[in-house]
């Protein structure tokens, strides 16, 4: 068997020096953003219509389909991307899977089957067995692992078919099903890297998740445009649009301003501490897209014609925006601080959700708050790494 040969992927170096995203694993991103803008407004349009938690089951479900594919190619690209033609033309394989999947998630929130969002979900994954059977055949130490992640992903398909065939999307059972797929999803990586741990790369994988996490902050982007747009005739925009533009920006760059900090978010390549940051990033992603979502919310809450109050719009962005900070507390703080700085993002979480709930000018409240977490968290980096001024 000749390194050269089709589907025959090596073990990268997990220690190689200046490890960057590739322009093909950017590729991915943007199939995989079209599908998380497909969730985004299935939430918005069901927030909307006054069906908040229908949409927000529906919304997490469908992400969770985006995210876990996603998640699984990265850390598989970490650890075995050779940039052969193979290897392209697999991933391309897969990201047109994801562009079946943003086709279908609509059905996710209509309450009808999910066939063709489940067509691209298993084009994605059989694309990723058919890479760690590549990954066996050249990866000779790590092949017990390979051939688990494999046959974990394809039994988890022959699950995934059954669940959509045989189960309604209006039967009682069809959440805890679901729930109990995508427990099975998280549960094969953690029963395959116990035989041997792949060798991906830790700073290569802490900016791939940065990426996505601007992706999905880059949904409040596409809100917030939409609050400057002139009406028709109009030579600026219209004065409170234009504040609720301002406030949303300043929530949205104070969000990248705590995640971006100086230290590096993965600690170690230790299995249980990748794994909670790994799954982890699942809420923080999630609310970040969802934020977007809220701010849309407040948006249309001053159409006249709308079924939504501005009140809903500020709880559809500020619960995101708690839900964020608190996971990156889980992720990340309470491992790299100290001391009482440690509990800064909790406490702002918190405050978060009763400012929102309680106080007038409550987006204004909030705004200030998050600008003046993300100087405070960035000036506790500082001190612990010695480099305070």
């Amino acid at each position: 068997m000749t390194q050269n040969s089709f589907f025959h992927f090596p073990a990268r170096n997990p220690d190689e020096t200046h490890r960057a995203a590739t322009p093909l694993e950017l590729m991915f991103d943007l199939a995989s953003v079209i599908a998380i803008a497909a969730a985004a407004h299935g939430l918005a349009h069901a927030v909307e219509e006054a069906h908040a938690v229908q949409g927000v089951i529906g919304f997490l479900c469908s992400f969770f389909m985006i995210w876990w594919a996603w998640m699984n190619y990265t850390w598989f690209a970490s650890a075995y991307d050779d940039n052969s033609s193979a290897f392209r033309i697999l991933t391309m394989v897969i990201m047109f899977g994801a562009l079946i999947l943003a086709a279908g998630i609509g059905a996710v929130f209509t309450h009808e089957r999910i066939w063709l969002a489940l067509l691209g979900f298993i084009v994605m994954r059989l694309g990723m067995a058919v890479c760690w059977l590549g990954a066996a055949r050249a990866d000779r130490s790590r092949r017990r692992t390979a051939l688990r992640y494999a046959g974990g992903i394809a039994v988890m398909q022959i699950y995934w078919i059954a669940f959509v065939a045989f189960v309604p999307p209006t039967a009682a059972i069809y959440l805890p099903l679901f729930l109990i797929g995508a427990a099975g999803e998280l549960t094969v990586p953690a029963l395959a890297e116990r035989h041997g741990t792949t060798s991906w790369h830790r700073h290569h994988m802490i900016e791939r998740y940065g990426l996505l996490n601007i992706i999905v902050l880059g949904e409040t982007f596409i809100a917030i445009t939409a609050m400057i747009q002139l009406d028709s005739g109009a030579a600026f925009p219209d004065a409170d649009l234009l504040w609720l533009a301002t406030l949303s920006a300043t929530i949205s760059f104070s969000l990248w301003g705590l995640y971006f900090t100086d230290e590096d978010h993965l600690a170690s390549d230790e299995l249980g501490h990748a794994l909670i940051w790994g799954y982890g990033h699942f809420a923080l992603f999630s609310a970040g897209a969802a934020t977007g979502v809220g701010m849309l919310v407040m948006l249309h809450a001053f159409d006249p014609a709308a079924h939504v109050d501005l009140q809903t719009g500020i709880l559809a962005t500020v619960i995101p925006v708690a839900i964020y900070i608190a996971t990156l507390w889980l992720i990340r703080d309470r491992i790299h601080l100290d001391g009482a700085g440690r509990w800064l993002l909790p406490v702002v979480a918190g405050l978060v959700l009763l400012i929102a709930l309680t106080a007038p000018m409550a987006l204004e409240l909030i705004a200030v708050l998050l600008v003046a977490t993300a100087l405070v968290r960035r000036r506790l980096n500082r001190i612990s790494t010695g480099n305070a001024p």
